[in-house]
């Protein structure tokens, strides 16, 4: 494909990009090496941003102002921005002066990977290409899509078949179009067939490509609400049936039960199950409450070191 050569000539950057690379993802673990690495979600800040309070070009300084050092961008943030060369040459520029690593680009709005033609899905991959090639060129490993369809959420299998079968289509033409850039395609747990996790990980199988994997979030096994009654997926049996597929883990600190009840998240348990799949690398913290946001991300963060400091002197003895 020439999709990459063109895309690096036309920025005048193609011998830059030849170092440039994918930022080093450790899927292995010495004792040398953190059990996991942390990243900051920009939807923590989605609130600030929508707001105009926070510019998306600082998100990386600040980041590393309030000590996390790799970045999950919103594609909702900078919408029109992705064949910008000027504008992602910034957010570069500031990334990598800050010393901050640029892990993937969370994508929305750009149509259902599962539209019920065969060209509805080719235009959403059409329109979720300049996001891979965006990237590639920020140094992220995977952009994060949704397995949405044009069958609405029910208990029928013979819908959720359906479901399956036409989104893995379009995720695949979709993972054929990265393989030039090798830049994953995940999909989060995200409402709907979505956030049944058995049904996401069969969705995965099925698409059978390498690049083809999930983002497991903590806190996204709501289904649907039906009369009323929230419909929801355990959170930890979830996230263990989709670790096998993961390139990434989001963080939230309310988890879900399968009776539509929600709780806080038991740090321990839950990463005990992300490591068991030997994951090693980013858990992207996801949450930031109104008006203390940074206070909030600071929580977090405290509550995952915390447990990682505690692992790892299990790890060492």
């Amino acid at each position: 494909m020439n999709n990459r050569r063109t895309f690096l000539k036309n920025a005048g950057l193609a011998t830059a990009a030849i170092g440039m690379g994918i930022p080093q993802f450790s899927f292995g673990s010495t004792k040398a090496d953190p059990l996991f690495k942390i990243s900051l979600a920009e939807w923590s800040l989605n609130k600030a941003l929508f707001a105009g309070k926070i510019d998306h070009l600082d998100f990386a300084k600040l980041a590393k102002e309030h000590e996390i050092d790799a970045v999950e961008y919103v594609n909702q943030f900078f919408k029109d921005k992705a064949k910008d060369m000027a504008y992602l040459r910034e957010m570069k520029t500031r990334a990598d002066g800050e010393g901050v690593t640029s892990v993937l680009i969370m994508c929305d709005g750009e149509g259902m990977l599962g539209a019920a033609t065969s060209e509805g899905r080719k235009q959403t991959v059409e329109n979720h290409k300049k996001w891979v090639e965006a990237a590639k060129f920020l140094g992220c490993h995977a952009i994060r899509v949704n397995a949405y369809s044009a069958v609405p959420w029910s208990t029928n299998p013979a819908d959720a078949k359906t479901a399956m079968d036409i989104t893995s289509s379009g995720l695949r033409q979709l993972c054929e179009f990265a393989e030039d850039f090798d830049i994953s395609v995940i999909i989060e747990n995200h409402g709907g067939f979505s956030s049944d996790a058995k049904w996401l990980a069969e969705m995965i199988k099925e698409t059978a490509h390498p690049l083809a994997g999930s983002l497991p979030d903590f806190g996204n096994f709501r289904i649907a609400n039906e009369n009323n009654k929230d419909i929801s997926y355990d959170s930890y049996r979830g996230v263990d049936e989709l670790m096998p597929y993961a390139k990434g883990v989001s963080l939230k600190p309310k988890v879900w039960d399968d009776q539509g009840r929600e709780h806080p998240l038991d740090f321990t348990r839950m990463m005990k199950i992300v490591l068991s799949h030997n994951f090693h690398s980013y858990v992207g913290i996801e949450h930031g409450v109104e008006g203390r946001e940074w206070e909030s991300i600071f929580e977090i963060r405290r509550d995952l070191e915390d447990v990682r400091r505690t692992l790892e002197a299990q790890r060492n003895k």
